[in-house]
């Protein structure tokens, strides 16, 4: 007998589970000021051209939407 692609008998569904997902989205305004400041610490060392204050502030900012703190995103954008 011939199967069928619209047969429901061959398909098998697995019971879909929720996977956990970190909130993303806006920073709130503790964390804009909090990366303002650290922004600010790089331009007075003067160790990032613009162009590499500008990756290093964007990268920045992911990690933060992310959830995680300034220690910890510095951590990972630098420890790449």
């Amino acid at each position: 007998m011939p199967t069928h692609y619209g047969d429901s008998k061959m398909k098998e569904e697995k019971p879909k589970t929720k996977t956990a997902k970190k909130a993303t989205g806006k920073m709130t305004d503790k964390q804009k000021a909090d990366l303002k400041r650290h922004m600010e610490k790089h331009k007075d060392l003067k160790d990032l051209t613009p162009s590499q204050l500008k990756s290093h502030r964007m990268k920045m900012i992911a990690q933060m939407r992310k959830g995680n703190s300034i220690a910890k995103a510095h951590k990972a954008i630098m420890g790449k």
